[in-house]
């Protein structure tokens, strides 16, 4: 079957940037040309999709979600996941392992890839854990892992305490061709905390998580990864101390790369006040000034993905004692739009955007992607003057923990197709 996908800016970051038409066949795509250049098959019965007036971009990729299966099925399953993916423009995502069972031998790794095929949506590609249990009491078998089809490895949600461990994480993964991404806090500065240190938490009667919680792992990490030559992702990037160490290490040639969240660079710790238990994460909210230094990380090239920590969780998590509530916030169905402002506010240009929520994730992964003749045709069409009231109550989703509910947002994707198959079409 012939697709075309007719008189849509495609920009593709590096390689295109026009009003163009492309012409899919059999999943894949066959031709690229200036629009009225006469792309093959037009007139002849072909399916078009009019693309005017929007932007076609290589399909979405969200390096960071949560999706709850196996083990936690009520939150969000692999199914629900991918269809809130669809939903914001991705086509492919790469799940933490922190399920329950971890995500930390071939048979978990296998089941997560069987569940996403019979739910034939996005793409998804596993993570597998560093360490079994999450524990960081030894390394799993990264060899076996990568064979079932994990694509990296974290022990996200905890951090790699023990840095001999990480040290050796980064050399077995390197021998694997395995990326290594790093969940950094030092627990010993976040006991009892649940929010930011500062005035706000103080004034609440709430414990803090001080920045060198995190940024003192950034800095540890660093340092191994220039030791071992190895690759690293930090992930959930949050405080400026965090983006000047990132900054330098990438100065100075370390091979470390960075993810941010919409979250931090839109919201600050006073998106808590009142105990709002939906802007509760971890890492927490932190200040304007942590907020400017993550903009101005996005906007320097310093920080390289927008990923969304896509974190579901139900009422029975989110609707208690903010003490005792679970960190953590959807994104997959805004994330795009909340990115979408940045450019709106000149803090970063659509291709910039582009590159850092497709382009960039998948050369940090290793992936074959793009809009190039004879790849698979991942696509995303977006409009961006399409406004709307985000209504989390109308979230593929199962969860509905996002504090974005009732936001007016412009620009959305319009359009998800997946190896030439539809997913999203509005």
């Amino acid at each position: 079957m012939l697709m075309l996908i007719k008189g849509g800016r495609v920009i593709d970051p590096g390689n295109l940037d026009g009003i163009m038409d492309i012409l899919i066949e059999d999943g894949k795509i066959v031709e690229i040309k200036e629009q009225g250049s006469g792309v093959r098959g037009q007139g002849s019965g072909v399916k078009t999709i009019d693309a005017s007036g929007k932007i076609v971009t290589p399909g979405l990729i969200d390096m960071h979600v949560h999706f709850r299966e196996p083990g936690h099925e009520y939150k969000e399953t692999i199914e629900t996941g991918c269809m809130a993916a669809a939903f914001g423009g991705f086509t492919a995502v790469c799940t933490m392992p922190n399920t329950n069972p971890v995500n930390d031998n071939s048979q978990v790794t296998e089941y997560i890839l069987k569940k996403a095929g019979l739910a034939d949506t996005v793409r998804v590609y596993p993570v597998a854990a560093i360490s079994p249990g999450l524990q960081g009491k030894g390394l799993c078998e990264y060899g076996d892992l990568k064979n079932a089809g994990a694509i990296a490895v974290s022990d996200d949600g905890n951090p790699v305490t023990d840095s001999r461990l990480m040290r050796s994480a980064l050399e077995y993964a390197k021998g694997f061709g395995l990326l290594v991404i790093s969940h950094c806090e030092d627990l010993d500065l976040t006991v009892n905390g649940v929010m930011n240190e500062g005035a706000v938490a103080t004034r609440m009667g709430l414990g803090g998580i001080p920045n060198a919680a995190e940024s003192i792992m950034v800095m540890r990490d660093i340092a191994l990864c220039e030791l071992t030559g190895a690759s690293l992702h930090i992930a959930h990037v949050s405080t400026l101390e965090s983006v000047r160490a990132i900054r330098d290490a990438k100065i100075r040639g370390v091979r470390v790369t960075a993810e941010t969240a919409p979250h931090y660079f839109t919201l600050t710790e006073d998106a808590v006040t009142g105990y709002n238990t939906k802007a509760k994460m971890n890492p927490p909210l932190r200040s304007d000034r942590d907020r400017e230094a993550v903009l101005e990380g996005l906007s320097d090239g310093t920080i390289d993905v927008i990923a969304t920590d896509h974190a579901p969780h139900s009422s029975i998590e989110k609707d208690v004692e903010f003490d005792i509530a679970a960190n953590g916030m959807i994104g997959l169905e805004t994330s795009l739009s909340l990115g979408l402002k940045l450019v709106e506010k000149g803090v970063i240009t659509i291709i910039d955007l582009i590159a850092k929520m497709s382009t960039n994730p998948a050369c940090i992964l290793g992936l074959d992607h793009g809009i190039k003749k004879g790849k698979p045709a991942d696509i995303t069409i977006i409009d961006t003057d399409i406004t709307y009231n985000v209504d989390a109550a109308g979230f593929q989703s199962l969860s509905r923990n996002t504090p974005f509910d009732g936001w007016n947002m412009k620009g959305k994707a319009v359009l998800t197709m997946v190896g030439g198959k539809v997913v999203l079409g509005r």
